[in-house]
């Protein structure tokens, strides 16, 4: 059986699921992935555990109990001129990938957020044609400098 587990600043993981959260995410992210350290940081930032924080959510899809997705949103605390929300992790088990769980885990996603949602992507991923027709669009190309 299919569900979805929601966390947020009302319903906080405890320390033993936020930990397997971000294992799930660091395993099943793969080259895409950062380290465990900024994905927990990430995850305390939608849960509200971090001063400053405007919030989030960390959503689960699982199968029964094994986890077959996991995707962090943040809020910005912004809207309009910068989206509301941006979609900073999201992972498929290696097992689950191309069975459809990645487009159940976006669509309750966006059901679920209020206002807009940001997201980035390699272009190389091949997650990027899931995010297209979701109605994702590549409006900006983004820049960074490193300091």
């Amino acid at each position: 059986m299919i569900n979805f587990s929601i966390y947020n600043k009302v319903a906080k993981p405890t320390a033993q699921q936020k930990e397997e959260i971000v294992a799930f995410l660091y395993k099943h992210l793969e080259e895409y992935g950062d380290k465990r350290n900024d994905i927990l940081k990430c995850l305390n930032y939608a849960i509200e555990d971090l001063d400053h924080s405007f919030g989030g959510f960390v959503l689960i899809i699982k199968e029964n109990t094994k986890i077959l997705g996991a995707t962090i949103i943040n809020e910005t605390g912004m809207g309009g001129y910068i989206p509301e929300n941006i979609l900073v992790y999201i992972a498929v088990h290696n097992n689950a990938r191309g069975k459809g769980v990645g487009k159940k885990l976006m669509q309750k996603a966006i059901e679920i957020t209020n206002g807009d949602i940001a997201l980035h992507v390699e272009p190389n991923n091949p997650a990027k044609h899931l995010y297209e027709k979701l109605g994702f669009e590549n409006k900006y190309l983004e820049m960074r400098l490193k300091k």
